[in-house]
């Protein structure tokens, strides 16, 4: 079998809710990303990706009209769909976990817990997840590292008893397991079948401060950009994250397109 074939011979999941055209465009997307689809390259044709993939030539065709649209591939009208030439840069504007995102120059980044608790909630989480004061929530604070240099911290926050099982009982299920995942707890989570819908992603710029500058090998009065990022599951919002990155991360891109 060619690295394609073997690509698509992975048996094709979709989380519960997830429609298959999406499951169908993230594989797509992941072997063009991945190179496993070269640039430039044909793809196969829709019944053959539909055979591929154990789905219907409609299913295909929505996805590849999604990987048009974010300019992953084109159409040559009476030839075919090839790969783009040039991939467009993914940036903030998609909702994905912040390691993914600061990773997106191939870089090896990891994820080292620092705490895992049941607080009470605050104003400042109650009003991003909408709880009342009596609430409890979860709440995780880890290092995101680039070759073992401190670059983020990232500090997770979910509801907690019946509030959580209220909104969804599988998140509530699995939080205490996926915690101890070497990764955000979104990751994780979503690796375990949950389903993340919309999100909002707020950009702020601050100083770093004392307690978090040692963290990030920083001085007390170095800047940092601070996004604070909400997703939602069935329309209510459950994940909130506050993302503390240092200038030694780079660059992270919102792209932009004409409307």
């Amino acid at each position: 079998m060619t690295d394609v074939e073997q690509f698509l011979a992975r048996q094709l999941t979709a989380p519960v809710g997830q429609p298959l055209r999406v499951a169908v465009y993230s594989r797509l997307a992941e072997g063009i990303r991945s190179g496993v689809f070269s640039l430039g390259s044909a793809l196969p044709r829709e019944t053959e990706l539909g055979v591929a993939l154990g789905v219907s030539r409609t299913v295909v065709r929505e996805a590849l009209m999604l990987l048009e649209e974010d300019g992953l591939i084109t159409t040559r009208r009476g030839i075919g769909r090839f790969v783009a030439e040039d991939l467009p840069v993914v940036g903030l504007e998609e909702l994905r976990p912040l390691e993914v995102a600061l990773a997106e120059g191939g870089e090896d980044v990891t994820v080292r817990q620092l705490e895992f608790v049941v607080r009470p909630t605050t104003d400042y989480v109650s009003g991003h997840l909408g709880l009342d004061a009596a609430a409890n929530t979860w709440f995780r604070e880890s290092v995101i590292e680039r070759a073992g240099e401190p670059i983020a911290i990232l500090q997770e926050h979910l509801p907690a008893g019946r509030y959580l099982t209220d909104a969804s009982p599988q998140i509530a299920a699995m939080i205490a397991e996926a915690a101890a995942d070497p990764s955000s707890l979104m990751t994780a989570l979503a690796a375990r079948g949950a389903v993340f819908g919309s999100g909002v992603c707020e950009l702020t710029a601050n100083v770093v401060g004392r307690s978090r500058g040692a963290l990030l090998g920083l001085k007390p009065g170095d800047p940092v950009l601070i996004l604070t990022q909400t997703a939602s599951t069935g329309g209510t919002p459950v994940y909130l994250a506050k993302c503390i990155i240092s200038p030694t991360a780079g660059v992270l891109s919102v792209v932009q397109t004409a409307p």
